[in-house]
């Protein structure tokens, strides 16, 4: 299969892809191992490839001692830091972890925050992936569109850090 066979598939698994609600995620709690390996099988559509990982013990220690993420209970993580994880390994793509530190804002994930981030994904992955569907059918060029894709991110990333930059700007002031 060609490159733009593969992208028309992997665009087409993107428009049917539903990560897992809250009610979805796991109930009892789960020792890090346990966390790795249920991220790793949600998350493996946002995988570059094979080798391409997106959560470590240690990056999950590191998130834990710079407070985006709670400190687990006696070594196991609850659904609330699932839901965490889930939402910092999506958006560590393209933010920095203090402003998703601040994003976050210190609160522990919630069903409500949870499935906000969720809505927000997963309509930006679907629209997305809809587009690239229709290049793929239309036969456009592919490095024209990843150009197109990429300075489209970029110009988003650029303002979600802005937002972020004032957000917590304004933190310490509001704090006191």
């Amino acid at each position: 299969m060609d490159a733009a066979g593969k992208i028309l598939d992997w665009a087409r698994e993107g428009m049917e892809l539903s990560p897992p609600d809250w009610d979805q995620l796991p109930t009892i709690p789960l020792y890090v191992d346990q966390v790795l390996l249920y991220l790793r099988d949600s998350l493996r559509f946002f995988e570059r490839d094979e080798e391409d990982v997106l959560l470590t013990n240690s990056m999950i220690n590191n998130y834990v001692k710079k407070g985006v993420l709670p400190h687990p209970d006696k070594k196991k993580y609850s659904r609330q830091h699932l839901a965490a994880l889930m939402a910092v390994c999506m958006l560590k793509q393209v933010l920095a972890i203090p402003d998703i530190a601040t994003l976050l804002d210190g609160q522990e994930m919630d069903p409500e925050l949870y499935e906000a981030f969720l809505s927000a994904h997963s309509g930006a992955v679907r629209e997305t992936c809809r587009n690239l569907e229709e290049s793929c059918l239309q036969h456009k060029d592919l490095r024209r569109e990843a150009l197109r894709l990429a300075a489209q991110a970029n110009a988003q990333r650029a303002a979600a850090e802005r937002i972020l930059c004032e957000l917590a700007a304004e933190a310490p002031a509001s704090k006191q």
